[in-house]
């Protein structure tokens, strides 16, 4: 008899007992420092891990040492030696495809990790939907701060199956090969593999690849993959350098040749979306960048735009003509030498900023400039308030009688005019937590030709003229608001990003950044009196695509750290 029940309970545990059928194909070099923790989050995965191929890339630095003596005592790693370095992840990843016997396979690099539980969710997505392909949700993971950054998050709101890939065109968006399992099976069967050699964008080739194959997905909300980003790291990853014109070069040969895989399947309404996600996403984030670089580079990075859009058809520009991607790209169409490029930078932000001029054509068209008039703003003035790209400037100035914000509102070809602002709410996020914010509680009322309440943290109003015409002519509104510095400064030395809320009557509103003026003085380092602290040392910065920043470090501790990082800097 208990032999009896012994049987049956092993069969019913053996039941719950996840099947072996995943294989994690690790890829690394000259990552000692790394690559053995990727290889151990992904033998952390419990059973349904079969085994681990573990592919060295030729590495100098004695990770392949590491990779054996590990191997040594786990029997679910094997470890591959390639004999010449290839230069890129494509190669090293097919290595691993093709030594590969379980029936589904997952992509990890050395610098990354799997997070508990990652196999198990896309493994169970996948077999009880029947997919050709699991997707689940990475993060990236700012090091050191741990700041995390969700990953086409949108995509992966709840659990999801898509029968077709035409039936959700945002997995276009999602282009990286790490945060999905795939049956084995139908990558072979349609020969889906990596760009080969020296190819730095090879997931959006491969994601290309897979979509043209019309694989069955699902999506699952769960965390599944963390992308360490290190940008401090003595040897950047190959997509985070992007100092040369080369690395722009390699993206949109790699976005072209997404474009010609998913037309030449048929996939044409995916391939459309594939030029309009290098319009949003590509192009917007280069953009920002654009204007730290020398001048030969951007030369360079214009002529290669230039010629990369020259392949784009009318069906490609006249999808949502007003949105900031497409019109940052005509303008670069339309122009032989770089132009514009603080403008631009404003119009690649995220929210978007549309900074004046507020040019017209000759017959009253909104234009893009005056020698520019084939570019045509028209979209904006149907467009809805809350989708406008606004412009807000915004001026900061520590001070011991009392730090404040001054915010200038640009009008909008009348727009905002007929909108009516009423208020500005203005938060403050900090850096590594965007759940920790700083903002005020007072009411905010539109009041004719006031500021804000004096004295409440972070209440202001705007005022300005009532109709289109005088509005357009005065060009906004303006706003004034007191930063509460003791609030920034009770989390210690901490870096905090302005978003603003602009109120409109009705009930609209729209959350915006705002333009740092860079004038004399106005980016100065300031130190604040502080009567719990001794003194706050304030710093106010413009970001990489031109909005407010502040930095805070209270005490003489964390002005003593400024000090130092200034000058571990200026070593460097």
């Amino acid at each position: 008899m208990n032999a009896v029940v012994d049987t049956a309970v092993d069969a019913a545990v053996n039941a719950e007992r996840p099947v072996p059928e995943v294989a994690v194909v690790v890829i690394g070099y000259d990552d000692a420092a790394h690559v053995t923790d990727a290889v151990r989050s992904a033998l952390a995965q419990g059973p349904a891990v079969r085994e681990v191929v573990a592919v060295d890339d030729c590495s100098t630095d004695g990770s392949a040492v590491l990779l054996d003596r590990l191997a040594a005592s786990e029997r679910r790693l094997r470890v591959i030696r390639r004999r010449v370095n290839s230069g890129g992840c494509g190669t090293p990843r097919n290595t691993g495809l093709a030594a590969v016997t379980s029936p589904y396979v997952m992509f990890l690099d050395s610098d990354d990790v799997l997070p508990p539980g990652a196999v198990d969710a896309l493994l169970a997505a996948a077999r009880g939907a029947h997919a050709e392909v699991a997707s689940g949700l990475c993060v990236r993971r700012e090091l050191p701060s741990g700041r995390e950054v969700p990953w086409q998050a949108r995509l992966y709101a709840h659990h999801a199956v898509v029968p077709h890939p035409a039936r959700r065109p945002g997995l276009v968006h999602d282009t990286l090969c790490v945060n999905k399992l795939y049956r084995t099976g139908f990558l072979r069967e349609h020969g889906i593999r990596f760009p080969e050699g020296r190819f730095p964008y090879e997931d959006v080739v491969f994601t290309a690849r897979v979509l043209a194959a019309a694989p069955r997905v699902a999506l699952v909300p769960d965390l599944v993959y963390v992308w360490h980003v290190r940008r401090s790291a003595e040897r950047l990853s190959i997509s985070l350098d992007r100092a040369g014109a080369d690395n722009w070069r390699a993206r949109t040969e790699a976005c072209r040749q997404a474009y010609e895989v998913l037309l030449g399947a048929g996939q044409k309404e995916l391939a459309r979306v594939a030029r309009a996600k290098f319009l949003d996403h590509d192009l917007r984030m280069y953009l920002r960048e654009l204007g730290l670089r020398d001048v030969t580079y951007r030369r360079a990075w214009w002529e290669l735009t230039r010629a990369h859009l020259a392949e784009y058809d009318a069906a490609d520009w006249a999808r949502n003509p007003a949105a900031p991607g497409r019109l940052a790209g005509r303008v670069v169409l339309a122009s032989p030498e770089p132009r514009d490029l603080p403008r631009l930078r404003e119009l690649a932000a995220r929210p978007a900023r549309l900074y004046p001029p507020y040019a017209r054509s000759e017959d009253g068209t909104p234009v893009w400039s005056a020698d520019l008039p084939q570019i045509s703003l028209e979209p904006l003035l149907t467009r809805p308030v809350a989708e406008l790209p606004l412009a807000v400037d915004a001026e900061l100035r520590p001070h011991a009688r009392g730090t404040r914000l001054r915010l200038h509102l640009h009008e909008l070809y009348g727009r905002l005019a007929q909108a009516g602002p009423k208020a500005v709410e203005v938060e403050w996020r900090h850096r590594d937590d965007e759940d920790t914010t700083v903002r005020g509680t007072a009411a905010l009322v539109w009041s004719a030709g006031r500021t804000g309440a004096a004295g409440s943290a972070e209440s202001t109003q705007f005022t300005g003229p009532a109709d289109d015409r005088s509005a357009e002519a005065a060009g906004g509104w303006s706003a004034e608001t007191v930063v509460d510095l003791a609030a920034l400064a009770a989390l210690g030395m901490s870096t905090w990003d302005l978003r603003l809320r602009i109120l409109f009557r009705e009930g609209v509103s729209r959350e915006v950044t705002a333009h740092a003026l860079t004038g004399a003085g106005l980016l100065r380092r300031g130190a604040v009196p502080s009567a719990r602290h001794g003194l706050v040392l304030v710093q106010p910065y413009a970001t990489h695509s031109g909005a407010l920043a502040l930095r805070v470090a209270p005490g003489v501790r964390g002005a003593l750290s400024v000090v130092r990082g200034r000058l571990r800097r200026l070593v460097h």
